[in-house]
C-alpha cells in the first residue's frame, strides 16, 4: 500500500509538468490555427474591375477569374494576376542607319493593352521585354527602308508602319498596340548645323521677298495717287473756258514779272491763247456793227 504522504508528493511533482504539458498544446494549436487562417486569408482574392486572375489548379490552367471575390484552394491553386489596363513601354534612344547612311537616334513611347489574359500569361514569358525587342528591331528595320529627309519629315508614317507591325506580332500574345509615338529624332550634328543655317537663310529670303513686296506696294500706291491726281487735274482742266485758261495764263505772267529777271519767256501756247481771244473780240464788235 502507497504512503499517502508519497503519493502527495507525485502529485506535486507531475502539477506543473501537466500544465506546462497543457499550455504547450495550446500554444501548438495557436499556431497552427494562424498558420491555417494566414494560408486561407492568402488564398481569398479580390479582382478589381481592372484586373482578371489567371488560375492554374496543379500546374493546369482551369480559368480566369474575377472581377469580384476569387477563391483557391491552399497549395493546389496558383493564381496569376493580369492587369488589363492601357500601358506605356518607354524605349530608350537607339541608333538607327537610314538609307543613305546617316545615324540617327530615335526614342518613342509604345502604348498597349491586354485584351487575352490567358495568352499574356501562357504564349510568352514576358510581354514587356519581348515587346521591347519587337519594337526597336522593328525600328530599326522601318528607318532602314527611309532616306534621312523621310526620316525626319514622316514622323506620322513611321509611327503608323511601327504600330501596324507591332500589333502584328503582339496579337499571338493576347496584347492590342493601340498607339507609337516617336519622342524625339536627333540627326548628326552636322546635320542638325546644316538644317540651322538652312533655316536661317529661308528666314533671310522671306524677309527679303517681303520687303520687295512692301516696296513694290507702296510704288504701286504711288503710282496710282499720281495718275489720280492728274485725271483729276485733267477733268478740271476740261471744264474751264479758254478765257479762263488764258487768264490763269495771265496771272502766271504777272507773277513771273515780278521776278528780278530782265528776261520773259512767253510759251507758244500762251501766245496762240491771245491771238484766239483777239479774234474773238474782233468778231464780236463786228457783229455788233452790223
Amino acid at each position: 500500500m502507497v504512503d499517502p504522504f508519497i503519493l502527495m508528493l507525485i502529485q506535486q511533482t507531475l502539477k506543473p509538468i501537466a500544465m506546462a504539458i497543457d499550455i504547450g498544446t495550446i500554444v501548438i494549436v495557436l499556431i497552427f490555427l494562424m498558420i491555417f487562417i494566414a494560408i486561407i486569408a492568402t488564398h481569398i482574392k479580390v479582382i478589381p474591375e481592372y484586373q482578371r486572375l489567371v488560375v492554374f489548379r496543379l500546374g493546369k490552367l482551369i480559368g480566369v477569374k474575377g472581377p469580384g471575390i476569387a477563391f483557391l484552394i491552399p497549395i493546389i491553386d496558383r493564381g496569376v494576376v493580369v492587369d488589363l489596363r492601357e500601358f506605356v513601354i518607354d524605349i530608350p534612344p537607339q541608333t538607327c542607319i537610314t538609307k543613305d547612311n546617316a545615324p540617327v537616334d530615335i526614342d518613342l513611347l509604345i502604348y498597349m493593352k491586354i485584351f487575352d489574359p490567358i495568352k499574356a500569361v501562357t504564349a510568352v514569358q514576358n510581354y514587356v521585354s519581348a515587346a521591347t525587342g519587337i519594337a526597336v528591331t522593328t525600328l530599326r528595320a522601318v528607318v532602314g527602308d527611309l532616306q534621312l529627309d523621310d526620316v525626319l519629315a514622316k514622323r506620322d508614317y513611321i509611327n503608323s508602319v511601327l504600330r501596324a507591325k507591332l500589333d502584328e506580332v503582339t496579337d499571338r500574345w493576347g496584347i492590342k498596340v493601340t498607339s507609337v509615338e516617336i519622342r524625339e529624332i536627333k540627326p548628326p550634328k552636322e546635320v542638325q548645323e546644316a538644317m540651322i543655317k538652312q533655316m536661317a537663310a529661308e528666314r533671310n529670303r522671306r524677309a527679303m521677298i517681303l520687303e520687295a513686296e512692301g516696296h513694290r506696294q507702296a510704288e504701286i500706291l504711288k503710282a496710282e495717287g499720281r495718275a489720280k491726281a492728274l485725271e483729276m487735274v485733267n477733268e478740271a482742266a476740261m471744264k474751264l473756258s479758254s478765257k479762263a485758261i488764258l487768264l490763269q495764263y495771265l496771272d502766271t505772267l504777272r507773277s513771273i514779272a515780278q521776278a528780278p529777271s530782265t528776261k520773259i519767256v512767253l510759251p507758244i501756247e500762251m501766245l496762240t491763247a491771245i491771238s484766239r481771244w483777239i479774234q474773238s473780240i474782233s468778231r464780236g464788235e463786228s457783229e455788233e456793227h452790223s
